[in-house]
């Protein structure tokens, strides 16, 4: 389709966002709630998030299942000085993730 959408009928519209969400980098995706295999998902907070996807929408929004998420912490002791790095994480069983704090999502294997 060479028009431009404001001239695309409401049939096509639909059609032409199947094929997007089939075929272009939202297919990723697609494929994740459709097979429930997992995601990991780099948020701008440096926080990650290994989740399976139930549903998703153009803007990347995502409600997600069985979400591990995984961070680090440095701690600071009593003088105020930084220590080690400390690994952390947490288990939650549905959260919704506003599209605009992904980064990257890619395929668990």
């Amino acid at each position: 389709m060479n028009r431009p959408k404001n001239e695309l009928t409401d049939l096509e519209l639909q059609r032409l966002e199947e094929y997007e969400f089939s075929n272009g980098p939202l297919s990723i995706l697609q494929e994740a709630v459709t097979k429930g295999t997992q995601v990991l998902i780099s948020c701008r907070n440096n926080h990650k998030l290994l989740a399976r996807v139930r549903a998703f929408d153009r803007h990347t929004n995502l409600v997600l299942e069985n979400v591990k998420e995984l961070w680090n912490e440095t701690p600071r002791n009593s003088n105020g000085k930084k220590g080690k790095p400390v690994a952390r994480e947490r288990f939650i069983s549905k959260l919704f993730l506003r599209g605009d704090s992904i980064i990257v999502i890619l395929k668990a294997q």
